[in-house]
């Protein structure tokens, strides 16, 4: 009867133990790819804003290039 008691109980203790170094391992996943996208939106957003530097810079260019073909037009 004794040993009846002690399997259940060493299988309850067994599933928590289990369940918690789950849980920990998952949060830690977690965590590590939390960061990881985080750094990813960063280098995203860092390209974005290049692009948009890129964009800015090239609409500038033509603005000017028409300018000069007007003034060479008249």
């Amino acid at each position: 009867m004794l040993g009846l008691i002690v399997a259940i109980v060493g299988t309850g203790i067994t599933f928590v133990a289990a369940m918690i170094a789950m849980f920990i391992w998952i949060r830690s996943e977690a965590n590590a790819d939390r960061r990881h996208f985080t750094d990813v939106q960063s280098q995203d957003r860092k390209d974005l804003l290049q692009i948009s530097r890129n964009i800015e810079m090239e609409i500038k260019d033509f603005h000017y290039r028409l300018i000069e073909i007007e003034k060479s037009r008249k």
